[in-house]
Order: structure tokens, then sequence, then C-alpha cells
């Protein structure tokens, strides 16, 4: 009697593996296809109040507009509203063109990268801080290096940031959005990027504005 019940969880726990093991599997190259072709299993993020750190989460499904990467600033609004497209941001070492969504509630961030509300808009003094999903339109963010440009299009102009600092923090770590001094964007997403679950850990880009371009 015992032998058998110990043959029925063993049996038990290796088809568990299997499924466990084939679906996330999945997952990864679902989420690698989605970012190939524009459309993105996205994360959710949680704020609660203006002064919390955008928390992101890795469960929902929707698909990701994709932004023409010479758009006419005159074509996003001035003054977003929330679940508004604002702009969009455009990362040089990875040629990718990703738009953004005023808001980073699950509707905003099923769609792009998402712009917390409680911060200042691209281009404007003080921190402006975006957050998106490590698995789809932020899956190669961890390529992103100091030094590296970050260009963001809104309907206050086209302005250009250099990454001055690349930082890991905990999830909880809320200096994320602290006031700066300068024109700063901050821009985070879940880390380390292939952690199965909830990841305990945010990737952070810092980046200082180094002008407006020229509007074309």
């Amino acid at each position: 009697m015992k032998r058998n019940i110990v043959l029925i969880l063993c049996g038990a726990l290796v088809v568990g593996g299997l499924w466990f093991s084939t679906t996330n599997a999945f997952k990864f190259l679902q989420g690698y296809f989605l970012f190939k072709t524009g459309s993105a299993q996205t994360e959710v993020v949680e704020v609660s109040g203006e002064n919390t750190e955008p928390i992101v989460d890795e469960d929902a499904v929707a698909d990701v507009e994709v932004v023409e990467e010479d758009a006419d600033p005159s074509s996003f609004p001035l003054e977003p509203q929330i679940g508004e497209l604002m702009g969009e941001l455009y990362i040089p070492k990875l040629d990718a063109t990703l738009p953004i969504y005023h808001g980073t509630d699950e509707d905003e961030l099923e769609k792009g990268v998402g712009h917390f509300a409680g911060s200042v808009l691209p281009g404007e003094n003080d921190n402006s801080v975006l957050a998106g999903h490590r698995d789809t339109v932020f899956r190669k963010l961890g390529e992103v290096r100091e030094n590296d440009l970050l260009i963001v299009t809104t309907g206050k102009g086209v302005f250009e940031y250099k990454v001055r600092r690349v930082r890991i923090v905990d999830e909880d770590d809320r200096t994320v959005i602290v006031p700066r001094p300068r024109a700063t964007l901050t821009v985070s997403t879940c880390y380390p990027f292939n952690f199965v679950g909830a990841a305990p850990e945010r990737y952070v880009l810092v980046a200082e504005l180094k002008g407006e371009k020229e509007r074309k």
C-alpha cells in the first residue's frame, strides 16, 4: 500500500515538473515572438496615490501599438490625460521605438510604456518616470548602458537624454521617483529579466536631458 502511494506521488511530481517547465518555455518563446512582431504580453502596474513607485506585474495580455519612429510632435497632446497616447520612446541602442501612454495602470501597460502620472512630463525639470514590461517592450533593456541615448517625443518636442547611471534596486525602493534637481528621465522594469514569476528587483536607467532636438 505504501509503495503504491509513493509511486503515485512520484508520478504526480514528474507530471507537475513537465507541466511547469513546458509552460514557462512557452511563455519565453511567446514573449520573444510578441516583442519581435509588435504585440506584447504586458505587466500590470499598481499605483496607489501619486507618490508611489510604479510596480510591474506580469500577467495581463494585450497588443502594443507601434508608433512611427519619426512621429510628428504635433500629433501628441500637450497636456495628456490618463490612458492617452502621449508620445514615443526611441532607444537607438536597440533600434526600438515604443509608444508611451500617460499613466501606469493596467490599461496603459497593456498597450506600451507607461508614464507615471505623479512625475513631470519628459523634457521638464525634475524627474520623469517611465515603466514597462520586462518580457515585451523592455525585454532588451538590459543591453542599454551608461552613455547610451534615450530619445522621447511628446507634444512639446523631441528630447534627447543620455544614460548616466544604471541601478538595480529592490522592488519596494522608492528612490526611483524622488525629485531631481535637473531634467531627468528614469526608466524602470522588473529584474532579473529571466526570473520566473514576480521579480524581486527593478532594473533602472537614470538619464539626464542633453537638450531638445530640432523639430522636423
